[in-house]
């Protein structure tokens, strides 16, 4: 990256050609639109697919659409999509096997050419979360060549956060509002009196070059000002908070938590904080047949700590009860990832609170189990 990125300004045209640009060069370009009364992630072929006027009301089991009277594009928080929805897809083939005439048995591997892509409207958030994702899927001993075979390439133009929802805590897992990394562009919407813009970061070669090919402004002190208090006043509203304490020890130290009980009486494994959460990876296989037994398919997907089966050995589940499932996810999620991967799993999208159909917070929880040690230690 630059030390020196090029700082830049763009109004709606200047943001309808980079997205016309982006597909010239032969790229997919996904970004947020609205369709089925929420905010998602689609393949866009102009700015004008783009959410504008358009914000969320968010809350825990809660989300709904409302107009907005400023038409910003990106003033709205996560969706029920992340960004793994296309770098680590639900469903992928693996390999098939053919019986022929003969008996022998012919087996080949999925080869798909993996989509170029461009994601316009990354948030910081979920700019941490696709580098975690990249160093467990692709980075680790264990590589994922489906996901690294999509993730090479891909164009990250971020959307810095200026407006948090209700649900929102990136400020506690230490990613965003601001775009600090990772992008190849950031772009900072700007609504005000001097009009409808976007202040336009470059940091890397890729994005610069991307810059250099639309029409643009060079940045005015007023936009630049407006942007880093439009973000710093992001980082102030923040909906949640997590104790500011060491949650690797609070998770190790709270295993025997009564806070498990009560969670697990609300809990119901339905798995949806996981199927939402931007950097859950874990996956099985399944192996499909047709009628005659001559055609055979492996197909990984998507699989949940909270379904029955995922701890199954010889004999039955390790962790056949709700607490127990639930205190795996969240014990992995904010403390023994950082012994397998070095970083806290959460991000601080708050995706897993507002798509929880009896409204678990995960804040919520992760301070109820410090007060309930705090006590412990205070006896």
């Amino acid at each position: 990256m630059d030390a020196n990125p090029a700082v830049a300004v763009l109004d709606r045209t200047g943001l309808d050609a980079l997205i016309r640009l982006l597909v010239t060069q032969g790229r997919t370009v996904v970004g947020p639109t609205v369709r089925d009364g929420a905010v998602v992630l689609a393949e866009l072929a102009s700015a004008d697919e783009l959410p504008f006027g358009w914000g969320v009301e968010l809350e825990a089991g809660h989300y709904r659409l409302r107009p907005r009277e400023d038409g910003a594009a990106f003033a709205h928080s996560a969706g029920p999509q992340s960004w793994k929805t296309f770098l680590h897809p639900q469903r992928e083939k693996l390999w098939s096997a053919d019986r022929g005439p003969d008996g022998e048995l012919t087996v080949q591997a999925e080869e798909v050419s993996p989509a170029s892509y461009a994601f316009l409207g990354v948030r910081p958030c979920d700019l941490r979360a696709i580098a975690i994702q990249d160093r467990v899927l692709a980075g680790g001993r264990f590589r994922d060549d489906g996901y690294a075979g999509r993730r090479t390439g891909a164009l990250l133009i971020a959307a810095e956060c200026t407006e948090p929802g209700a649900t929102c805590f990136c400020v506690s897992m230490g990613s965003g509002p601001a775009a600090d990394a990772g992008f190849d562009l950031a772009l900072t919407e700007i609504v005000d009196g001097a009009g409808h813009r976007f202040l336009v970061r470059t940091g890397s070669e890729k994005g610069a070059a991307l810059l250099a090919d639309i029409p643009h402004q060079p940045a005015d002190p007023e936009t630049e000002t407006a942007a880093r208090a439009a973000v710093a006043g992001a980082a102030d509203r923040m909906g949640r908070s997590v104790p500011p304490v060491d949650l690797r020890a609070l998770m190790g130290a709270s295993l025997d938590a009564e806070r498990w009980d009560e969670v697990a009486q609300r809990c119901l494994t339905c798995g949806n904080c996981t199927m939402v959460c931007p950097t859950c990876f874990c996956t099985t296989t399944e192996d499909v047949t047709d009628l005659t037994g001559d055609h055979a398919e492996r197909w990984q997907r998507w699989d949940s700590c909270f379904d029955l089966d995922f701890s199954y050995l010889h004999g039955g589940p390790v962790r056949s009860a709700t607490r127990s499932r639930y205190r795996q996810w969240l014990t992995h999620k904010v403390g023994t990832w950082h012994d397998q991967f070095g970083s806290s799993g959460c991000v601080g999208c708050g995706r897993c609170i507002v798509w929880c159909p009896v409204g678990i917070d995960l804040t919520e929880e992760i301070t109820a189990l410090n007060e309930e040690l705090q006590e412990e230690a205070g006896r």
